[in-house]
């Protein structure tokens, strides 16, 4: 059922592209509506303002508009959007020189990603009474935030969006072992910053999901 409704959605994507590239351009909203907030997101996590994320999408969609015809369906549209998001975020930084591009780290062993820290096997765990707490929401988006822009875009694309590992790495333009790598890496980052407080926020009898008994 999952992949016919991913083959029927990629149908109807094929098929607005075509009456789009057919001259019905008004139908190019309709068209990048789904992952828009996607798009704003990615680019906030890469740039940290506000309104740079907001100036860079725009012309992330003028961009999306004028090349509509390259796009050949070999990977999700989504996915294309996000690469060239992406891209586009970077060239503002080089253009603004607002910071070095940070350097990437060693490619490990595929296996090394699958690794999750013991104490906090994966963020998104969080009991929902927790993340209930607009305080502790507040630390998670800031956590998030602190991370290294490499592991916040990993973090961004796989917890965040839910995209699956290959085509995180699609738009990161990375090989799957080195996304794994990251968000290992990420994920560590924000166990160490995340688990003092989760201790502080939860009760007791509710710590089960810290990995061991406190």
């Amino acid at each position: 059922m999952t992949s016919e409704i991913s083959i029927q959605g990629r149908e109807a994507t094929a098929a607005a592209i075509a009456r789009v590239l057919a001259g019905e351009s008004q139908l190019f909203h309709e068209l990048i509506r789904p992952v828009e907030r996607a798009v704003f997101v990615l680019l906030y996590t890469l740039l940290r303002n506000e309104t740079d994320a907001e100036d860079v999408a725009q012309e992330t969609f003028i961009k999306i508009y004028r090349n509509l015809h390259s796009f050949r369906g070999e990977s999700k549209f989504s996915t294309w959007v996000l690469s060239i998001a992406r891209n586009e975020g970077l060239a503002w930084l080089r253009k603004r020189a607002s910071r070095p591009e940070e350097p990437l780290e060693p490619v490990l062993e595929d296996s090394s990603g699958d690794f999750t820290p013991a104490l906090l096997t994966d963020w998104r765990e969080v009991p929902p009474e927790a993340l209930e707490r607009k305080e502790l929401r507040d630390c998670l988006c800031r956590a998030i935030l602190h991370l290294p822009p490499i592991y916040r875009e990993v973090v961004q694309l796989r917890d965040i969006d839910e995209l699956d590992v290959q085509e995180t790495a699609n738009v990161l333009g990375i090989t799957a072992g080195s996304v794994k790598v990251r968000l290992h890496r990420a994920r560590t980052m924000l166990q160490k910053e995340l688990v003092p407080l989760l201790k502080a926020f939860a009760p007791v009898a509710k710590r089960k999901w810290f990995g061991r008994r406190v």
